[in-house]
């Protein structure tokens, strides 16, 4: 019979090299602040890198003279967003003051754009710095880096090990009761100028997964109107005077069908041929709130390539495209900054969208769209409970893939009804339509699948205070 020695010391080394290899990854707490990178050096030890953080010491808790000042004479983010949001007769005198509201948004702009990586640092596949996210434009780029698979939580070293079930979380925290309209009178126009101008750089990969794109650029090329393709934007095309292919409806212009273009559209068998109208996102037939944007932005291209004919009747076909196209990028911003944006922020200081303001200033003005603003833009509390245009109420279920309810009503009709009606409240619980809690959940569990951070590390990479507590948070007591 062997040694008992012979035995225990195999075992002992066993147990002590499970323990070993089971052992958290020490940056799984996220000990370095002040968004200082942490590093690890061997299995259980770490370096926090502060460098040009403006804080120093071991975990970069430790503010340079610099960044002392800044903290102490600063306004913090909620005193920021309370003089913004209040004084409205200052604010008004300093909007007719064209060097003090220039000097203002040059401000918001840089400051803004400061608090984004840029080049791009992380995606969902590298945790740490490397160049493939730099380059490789397939995936969404992340503000923070995924949580470690080897951390002992799917928060790091906080909460549960297992999150509880996202259909319960969906039905207990997210599902509407009652309409809950928005308290800043946020109408329906605004619901689907959300989701028509962000499908143009939102476009998940879903045979890749929730971290990759299909998008070929980040940024506004109002690829939604013109195709992503070059092959898509020929077929959209009239090919004559610069303009977008049409059709004339009851002396209206709308898009052209499908079998005009030949570009393919997403929608079901039962929708009749003469009403799959063909735009430049596959998916736009969805809804006819989508395709009332599509029809609007038609009409405008065409509009402006008629002006531009008129004061350059020498210019071709392409460039008479080409320039009408830049020019409706240039008022898609403009809408984007001084009505959408301006409407989500709430201040009395009025934006402005002037590109001269940073032709003197240091600014990146290469985009990457981010894993993260992808999930927040879930705004599905904005749907109401049905759709109300002109004299008639329309159901989830009748208002998908029905172009016939645009082309009934007229255009502008379906203006003036969005324009009247409120749209739900983003912010708060329990303020999803039931129609889309399939997203909702879908939403949840795509989160997990890229192992975000949590929220308070979000907060604290944007320089705002952590919360507390989940109540905190909510100003309500939940309990499952």
């Amino acid at each position: 019979m062997k040694n008992h020695w012979d035995m225990i010391v195999p075992c002992t080394l066993i147990i002590g090299l499970l323990a070993f290899s089971q052992a958290a990854n020490p940056c799984c707490s996220n000990p370095c602040q002040n968004r200082g990178v942490c590093m690890t050096t061997g299995f259980d030890r770490y370096e926090c890198d502060c460098t040009r953080t403006g804080f120093y010491g071991e975990n970069c808790t430790t503010p340079e003279f610099l960044s002392w000042l800044k903290l102490t004479l600063k306004p913090t983010p909620n005193t920021v967003h309370y003089i913004l949001t209040h004084f409205k007769g200052v604010w008004n005198i300093i909007n007719s003051i064209p060097f003090f509201r220039d000097s203002i948004m040059r401000y918001v702009l840089t400051s803004r754009s400061h608090l984004i990586d840029s080049p791009p640092t992380y995606n969902s596949q590298y945790g740490y710095k490397n160049w493939e996210a730099y380059s490789n434009l397939s995936f969404y780029t992340r503000a923070l880096p995924p949580v470690a698979l080897d951390c002992p939580t799917p928060m790091g070293v906080k909460g549960k090990k297992e999150l509880p079930d996202s259909a319960v979380v969906v039905e207990k925290f997210l599902l509407r009761k009652k309409f809950i309209p928005d308290p800043q009178g946020t109408n329906m126009m605004f619901t689907f100028f959300a989701q028509h101008f962000t499908h143009q750089f939102f476009k998940t990969d879903h045979h890749k997964g929730p971290a990759f794109t299909k998008a070929l650029g980040h940024g506004v090329d109002l690829n939604h109107v013109y195709g992503e393709t070059l092959d898509r934007q020929l077929k959209l095309r009239l090919r004559t005077d610069g303009k977008l292919k049409y059709q004339m409806i009851d002396g209206e212009m709308y898009p052209p069908t499908v079998k005009d273009t030949q570009a393919e559209m997403m929608y079901p068998p039962h929708v009749p041929e003469h009403l799959q109208f063909s735009v430049g996102n596959e998916v736009f037939g969805l809804v006819p709130g989508l395709m009332m944007y599509a029809t609007i932005w038609l009409r405008e291209h065409n509009r402006v390539c008629d002006i531009l004919k008129q004061v350059h009747p020498e210019w071709n076909d392409e460039q008479l495209f080409q320039t009408t196209r830049l020019i409706l990028i240039g008022e898609t911003i403009k809408i984007v900054v001084e009505d959408y944006v301006q409407q989500l922020s709430g201040y009395y200081f009025k934006l402005k969208f002037d590109p001269e303001l940073l032709f003197n200033q240091q600014f990146q003005y290469q985009n990457r769209i981010a894993a993260e603003f992808n999930t927040l833009y879930h705004w599905h509390p904005l749907l109401p409970d049905s759709f109300q245009i002109h004299d008639q109420e329309y159901t989830f279920q009748q208002f998908l893939y029905n172009n016939s309810i645009m082309v009934e009503h007229g255009l502008s009709h379906m203006v003036k009804s969005f324009s009247k009606q409120i749209a739900g409240r983003v912010a708060g619980g329990k303020n999803v339509p039931f129609a889309v809690q399939k997203v909702a959940k879908a939403s949840i569990d795509q989160s997990r699948q890229m192992r975000y951070q949590s929220l308070n590390e979000y907060r604290k990479r944007f320089l705002l205070k952590p919360f507390k507590s989940f109540e905190e948070l909510t100003g309500k007591s939940y309990s499952f």
